[in-house]
């Protein structure tokens, strides 16, 4: 009788040993993949990223259509960026981005609202740095799981970074269109033949605007819509503080 007792016992406690030691070697490779964020968090501090993973997504996507793709990505310190551009992308995209820590929640309940009054997705409340984030990091993939790391990856930008920074990176690995284009000094030139310093109010509008849906736009088209969003871009421009 004691040794049919002893079986379940026995069997229990060698379940129990898997799980905790799965458990123990989730959290290790958690807490690996955290430090190895927070590493390149750390170096991109002091230097520019060479390829982000939503640049190597994209030169993927590229290269399937074309062997010979290629992105067009040059580096440009944020001395160098129009303050026209930075102006409108903050107007744009963020315009509380001096005054949250990494997620505007005043935003984030308002599209909630809007979302369930829509009965779907059609409002989204994602700062300037949630985007680097998920634009250093991550895939276009939606999950939980990876709104979850999104997050933690704001935290350490937030943590580590300054405001300046996280704007100076985001103007330079941000998706500016077709095929290929990275930052603000390939936008400028490949849309408008300028550098990147040279950007006046209406061009940083414009690049503004397109940046959710950067690839349905051809080269300095204008339409409507656009017209439209450009003209309130630039009426909020004068407002927005920027590093």
């Amino acid at each position: 009788m004691a040794a049919k007792r002893r079986g379940p016992v026995r069997w229990f406690v060698i379940a129990w040993k898997a799980f905790s030691y799965s458990l123990g070697a989730l959290v290790i490779a958690f807490v690996l993949a955290q430090l190895w964020f927070y590493g390149h968090v750390f170096y991109w501090m002091h230097y520019p990223p060479g390829r982000t993973a939503f640049m190597e997504h994209r030169l993927d996507a590229l290269l399937e259509k074309s062997p010979n793709a290629r992105l067009r990505y040059q580096w440009t310190p944020y001395e160098r960026i129009s303050a026209n551009l930075k102006r409108a992308v903050v107007a744009a995209e963020d315009a509380r981005f001096l005054d949250h820590e990494g997620f505007d929640w005043e935003a984030i309940q308002k599209a909630m609202v809007k979302n369930e009054k829509q009965g779907r997705v059609v409002a989204g409340a994602s700062t300037i740095s949630q985007q680097l984030a998920k634009n250093l990091f991550l895939s276009g993939e939606r999950s939980w799981l990876r709104k979850g790391q999104e997050a933690i990856i704001t935290w350490m930008l937030e943590t580590e970074l300054s405001k300046r920074r996280i704007l100076e990176l985001y103007l330079n690995v941000a998706e500016w269109g077709e095929p290929g284009i990275f930052g603000a000094e390939a936008a400028a030139r490949y849309h408008f033949g300028v550098s990147a310093a040279q950007l006046d109010a209406n061009q940083a509008a414009w690049l503004a605007v397109i940046l959710p849906s950067p690839r349905r736009y051809e080269r300095g088209r204008m339409t409507p819509y656009l017209a439209g969003r450009v003209e309130t871009i630039r009426a909020r421009m004068g407002a927005v503080q920027i590093p």
